[in-house]
């Protein structure tokens, strides 16, 4: 995809939705790295069912050792892969405590050292928490790096650094999101929405739907 045309794809996105949210619910930092945490091959939807409880009851890492992993895992046992999930958001928060005094790190390194969190969810809390302009490659992004010429790559690390090359500087901030919510509602993964995609004659994917007569 041109510079030229990488320009007009977030201009257009940004036009629909000028300041674009993520849907994982978090009241503190480190409410949103334990959603994000939980989050991996879940739903957000489904996080949010188990964390309004758990967050409600438990909202600091104090809290939630004080709690302990079997019974985080009773609030999460919803979520797919519960009980690694609530080994390590038991072990983060006791982690938090000892090294940080119980503060989210702002910094990628100290956050990648904590148990759960790998590249994608270290780089979800530094722009959502402290305005970093990171682009968390998730499976949507991924794909629709791939599926539109925006920014392919055989891998979520290849993707992620061609879309921090071509993304333009106003627009990285929010890319994360504009392309997630894209993704999760227009260019889905069986059936893109072509028909109604405000990018649909940017987009290089040959095998674009129709609307059906």
């Amino acid at each position: 995809m041109s510079p030229q045309k990488v320009r007009e794809f977030f201009s257009r996105l940004a036009a629909a939705n000028p300041e674009p949210k993520g849907e994982l619910e978090y009241a503190t930092p480190f409410q949103l790295l334990v959603a994000v945490v939980l989050s991996a091959q879940a739903t957000d939807k489904g996080v949010n069912r188990a964390t309004r409880p758990l967050f409600r009851a438990h909202p600091t890492p104090q809290a939630m050792i004080a709690l302990g992993e079997e019974g985080i895992a009773d609030y999460i046992q919803t979520i797919g892969l519960y009980r690694t999930k609530a080994k390590n958001v038991a072990a983060l928060s006791r982690l938090l405590l000892e090294r940080h005094g119980g503060e989210v790190p702002h910094d990628r390194a100290a956050l990648e050292a904590l148990p759960g969190v790998g590249r994608k969810t270290a780089n979800v809390v530094l722009n959502i928490a402290f305005g970093e302009p990171t682009i968390a490659v998730d499976t949507h992004i991924f794909r629709i790096g791939n599926r539109t010429g925006l920014a392919p790559g055989k891998t979520v690390e290849a993707v992620e650094q061609k879309l921090l090359k071509v993304v333009p500087d106003e627009f990285r901030l929010h890319a994360h999101h504009w392309l997630i919510l894209h993704g999760r509602y227009t260019c889905k993964a069986r059936k893109p929405d072509c028909p109604h995609c405000a990018l649909r004659d940017l987009c290089a994917y040959k095998e674009k739907t129709h609307v059906q007569p």
